[in-house]
């Protein structure tokens, strides 16, 4: 295998890894489960809510999904879809998502998000590293 081949292998890896970190997002807050949503932070990550406070800390980040998440989901969901990956190295990638909450019914729910995932790869696990959640406002 030449050296571009390989490359691009890996980078079609990494992008199924990063986009697996995204479902499991959506899988943990769709399922109120806030220690998975809190294992997908690096230690010293740092995350923007959708409203605009700034979490700093997988600490900090933990105490404010405990406190959430626990009947968020009471009468919705939400989806999650990867829409940009841009790897800024190997082991660092931007990953853009749309975001949407909907009805039990699957109806859209208020406005779409578009969050910003900075991830880390850290001993082979993809990672949310700086993160900044967006409500997209009706133009």
């Amino acid at each position: 295998m030449d050296t571009e081949t390989a490359v691009t292998a890996a980078r079609t890896a990494d992008t199924a890894a990063l986009t697996q970190v995204v479902a499991a997002l959506e899988h943990s807050q769709r399922n109120e489960l806030p220690e998975e949503f809190i294992g997908l932070f690096r230690h010293d990550a740092i995350w923007t809510t959708g409203h605009g406070r700034r979490l700093t800390g997988r600490d900090e980040i933990a105490a404010f999904t405990r406190e959430v998440l626990p009947g968020a989901m009471a009468n919705r969901t939400v989806t999650y879809e990867v829409v940009d990956v841009l790897f800024l190295r190997p082991d660092v990638a931007a990953v853009r998502a749309h975001a949407q909450y909907r009805t039990l019914d699957g109806a859209p729910e208020g406005n779409p998000g578009s969050p910003l995932y900075v991830m880390a790869k850290e001993d082979g696990r993809w990672l949310l590293t700086a993160c900044q959640n967006t409500e997209i406002l009706p133009a």
